[in-house]
C-alpha cells in the first residue's frame, strides 16, 4: 500500500533538517574567521528580508531570513553574501581594514573558506559516531548469498559464496557498496572482480535496467543483477572503534558522491536523475516516517552532500573561492577585479541554471506538468 506524507509535515522536516546543516556550515566559516581575527558583519540563516535577529557585542548581526533555503556569513570587506571582495575595503579605517577578510594572508582566507564544508563532514562524522556507539554496526559482507535463476548474475556465472573484491576498479568492503554501484549502472557494462575459493576472477556484466517503486509511490530507475547478500548481523562496537567506523562511513558516502558525479560527467548517468529542493524536501518527510535513527542517518548523508557540493570548483561556491586563492598563492597576487566579477557571474548563472533544471526534473517527476496539461485540456 502506498503511503503519503502531508506537505505540511514534509516542509517541517525539510526545514528541521536543512536549518541545522546550514547553521553548522556557516558556523564553521564564522569560528575559523574569529580565530583568524576577521570580523563578521552578518550571520544569516535564510535569505531575503529579516524575520528576526539581534546584534552581538562584536557588532555581528545574527538573523533569520524569510526564505530558509540556505544561509551565509558576510565578513568585513565582502561585497555580498557570496564573499565576493569589495574593493572599497582598502578605504576602510585602519581598525576595520585589519579585521576585513581581503586583508588577511591567503592561507587564512583558504582556511576560512574550507571550514564550512569541513564542518558539514564533521557533523556527519559526529552523527555516525553516536549511532554506531549506541546502536552498533550492521555488518553485511560483500558475499553472494543467493543468485536469482535466469538473472544477469546467473547468466554471467556468479555463484553463492563468491566475494566481490572490486567493481569498475572501486574496492568493495560491504554488500551495500555492490547495491549502490549496480543500482547506478542499469544497462551499462561494468567489470566485477571476485574471489571464488580463494582464486581471483573477472566478469563483465551489464545490470538490467528496471523501474522500482517505493512505499510512497516514488519511481526510480535502478540496475539489478539478481543476487542477494548473506544474512546481516548487528555488531556492538567498543567506544574507541565507533569513530573509526564513522570515519569510514563518511569516506564511503563521499566516495559514492564522487562516483555519481563522474557518472554524470561521463554521460553514464542521465542528468534527468538530478534532484532539486523539492525532491530533498519530499525525501525528508518520507525518511522521517522511519523514525529518529533513519532521519539522523539521512541528515548525516545530506550534510556530506552539502559539504561535497560546496567544494566543487564553481565560482560563488566555497570550492570556487579556493581556486581563486590557489591561483593567488601561485601568482603572488589576486586575479583582477574584472576577472573575478566575470567568474562570479558565470558561476552564479551555472548554479541557477542547474537549480532551475533540477526543479524542473522534480516537477516532472511528481507529475505536475501532466496535471496542468489535464486541467488545460
Amino acid at each position: 500500500m502506498i503511503q503519503t506524507v502531508g506537505w505540511g509535515w514534509t516542509i517541517f522536516f525539510f526545514l528541521l533538517g536543512l536549518g541545522p546543516l546550514v547553521f553548522f556550515h556557516e558556523l564553521g566559516h564564522y569560528l575559523v574567521a574569529r580565530w583568524c581575527g576577521v570580523k563578521a558583519d552578518v550571520f544569516s540563516i535564510g535569505f531575503g528580508r529579516e524575520v528576526f535577529g539581534w546584534t552581538d557585542t562584536r557588532g555581528t548581526r545574527w538573523k533569520v531570513g524569510w526564505l530558509p533555503l540556505g544561509g551565509y556569513v558576510r565578513f568585513v570587506g565582502d561585497a555580498n553574501a557570496s564573499s565576493q571582495p569589495d574593493e572599497s575595503w582598502k578605504s576602510l579605517a585602519e581598525n576595520e581594514r585589519k579585521v576585513s577578510l581581503p586583508a588577511q594572508p591567503v592561507w587564512k582566507r583558504m582556511l576560512i573558506v574550507a571550514a564550512g564544508p569541513v564542518a558539514n563532514f564533521l557533523l556527519a562524522f559526529v552523527i555516525y559516531t553516536g549511532m554506531f556507539a549506541s546502536l552498533g554496526q550492521v555488518v553485511r559482507p560483500p558475499v553472494v548469498g543467493a543468485v536469482l535463476e535466469g538473472s544477469v548474475a546467473a547468466k554471467a556465472g556468479l555463484r553463492p559464496g563468491d566475494r566481490f573484491v572490486s567493481i569498475d576498479g572501486r574496492a568493495i568492503a560491504d554488500f551495500r557498496d555492490v547495491s549502490q554501484i549496480v543500482s547506478a549502472n542499469g544497462g551499462q557494462m561494468i567489470e566485477f572482480r571476485i574471489e571464488r575459493g580463494g582464486s581471483p576472477m573477472a566478469l563483465t556484466v551489464a545490470p538490467a535496467a528496471t523501474i522500482d517503486r517505493d512505499k510512497f509511490g516514488n519511481e526510480f530507475k535502478v540496475g539489478r543483477i539478481g543476487v542477494a547478500p548473506t544474512d546481516a548481523e548487528i555488531v556492538d562496537l567498543p567506544l574507541w572503534k565507533a569513530p573509526v567506523v564513522a570515519a569510514q562511513e563518511t569516506a564511503n558516502n563521499t566516495g559514492m558522491l564522487v562516483y555519481g558525479l563522474w557518472q554524470l560527467v561521463t554521460g553514464r548517468q542521465s542528468v534527468k536523475e538530478l534532484g532539486g529542493p523539492l525532491m530533498i524536501a519530499k525525501a525528508s518527510g518520507e525518511v522521517a516516517t522511519g523514525g529518529v535513527v533513519a532521519f539522523l542517518a539521512f541528515l548525516a548523508f545530506l550534510s556530506i552532500n552539502l559539504g561535497f557540493i560546496n567544494l566543487l570548483p564553481v565560482p560563488v561556491l566555497d570550492g570556487g573561492h579556493l581556486v581563486f586563492y590557489s591561483v593567488e598563492a601561485v601568482l603572488g597576487k589576486p586575479l583582477s577585479q574584472r576577472a573575478q566579477e566575470m567568474a562570479f557571474f558565470m558561476g552564479f548563472f551555472l548554479l541557477m541554471s542547474l537549480m532551475v533544471f533540477a526543479t524542473f526534473n522534480d516537477l516532472t517527476r511528481y507529475g505536475v506538468f501532466n496535471r496542468l496539461a489535464g486541467l488545460i485540456g
